[in-house]
């Protein structure tokens, strides 16, 4: 294996290398805009928005508390399945905390965890994900995810950040594995990026990943949103030039997509942090607009956890999970 460029910022890039365990290439204080070469890898620095650094924002999410086996799909039986081993803490905790500690040192202003927070959807395991997360206080709001069930209660709601509002919309169906977007949750996006439009852009949070408008197939058990939701929501952001992107977890792989009727409007997965690559995002918000981030969880335990997780389902799951450096970081421009 070679060396990975898994981040690169508008100032940094960092590499880990899968035959060095626990290995980091941090390298600090890059230009913006800039090709180098680094770690023998090539790659350009992204652009830097004009004006000032005004609020930083982290989420995660999967975060799957509770679960004791990594590799598990019902019907699937490809392997390895992954456990702890004797003496380790349990790799969700692991996971999470090591993230929790990034997200402090990075002193993001705001944090979203975006659903699947537990695994079996009982109490102890968000009193756990709650004793993890607590630490960044009144920072922390969550939303559901499938996994979460009638857990705790559902619902949408905003937070703003100078120079961004984030609009979360709760797309879980209680029993379902796919999601939906009602008509008045539309209309309540609607009217947020609507109140928004001569103030600050929107970005638009929530667990499950929209259906891609242009696919020949119209599944109603789609894995996302289902189609007549997810319509509802391109309908929005077509209409709405303030909202620059949604952003979901649920398919724990990093991924952009990008649709006809929406333009250049980044439509996100997020990867998980329980498993590879093990990750949370952050978002740099400037005046002149926002970047993604997506930083590998690199504590050397971290490290050492989602290198073994490189096996599961027969070797491939970092070709899925992984993503290309564009579906990790870039630009979120408006329109």
């Amino acid at each position: 294996m070679t060396v990975e460029l898994t981040t690169v910022a508008d100032d940094e890039a960092v590499f880990h290398d899968p035959g060095r365990p626990g290995w980091v290439g941090r390298h600090t204080g890059l230009t913006p805009d800039t090709d180098y070469e680094l770690e023998g890898v090539a790659f350009r620095t992204l652009p830097r928005p004009g004006g000032e650094l005004l609020a930083r924002i982290a989420t995660v999410n999967d975060t799957h508390f509770g679960e004791v086996e990594c590799g598990v799909i019902e019907g699937l039986e490809m392997g390895p399945i992954l456990r702890a081993e004797p003496g380790e803490p349990p790799y969700p905790e692991l996971m999470n905390g090591a993230a929790v500690d990034e997200i402090e040192a990075a002193h993001c202003d705001a944090v979203v965890a975006k659903g699947d927070l537990t695994t079996f959807g009982i109490q102890s395991e968000l009193d756990a994900f709650l004793a993890c997360y607590g630490r960044l206080g009144a920072r922390l709001r969550y939303i559901r995810g499938n996994h979460d069930r009638d857990l705790f209660a559902g619902g949408d709601f905003t937070v703003d950040v100078p120079g961004l509002r984030i609009a979360v919309l709760d797309t879980v169906v209680v029993g379902r594995a796919s999601g939906m977007v009602s008509a008045e949750q539309a209309d309540w996006l609607d009217t947020v990026a609507a109140d928004a439009d001569a103030d600050r852009p929107v970005l638009v949070m929530g667990h499950h990943h929209c259906w891609d408008p242009s696919s020949r197939s119209r599944e109603p058990t789609y894995f996302g949103i289902h189609p007549d939701g997810s319509e509802r929501l391109v309908e929005v952001v077509a209409r709405r030039p303030g909202i620059i992107g949604y952003t979901a977890g649920h398919t724990h792989r990093n991924r952009v997509r990008r649709f006809d009727a929406t333009g250049p409007v980044p439509w996100v997965e997020v990867s998980s942090v329980k498993d590879f690559p093990g990750v949370w995002a952050e978002y740099r918000v400037y005046e002149g607009g926002v970047l993604q981030v997506v930083h590998r969880v690199s504590s050397p335990a971290a490290l050492r956890w989602t290198d073994r997780t490189r096996a599961m389902f027969g070797g491939f799951y970092p070709q899925y999970s992984f993503g290309r450096l564009e579906d990790r970081c870039f630009p979120l421009s408006g329109r």
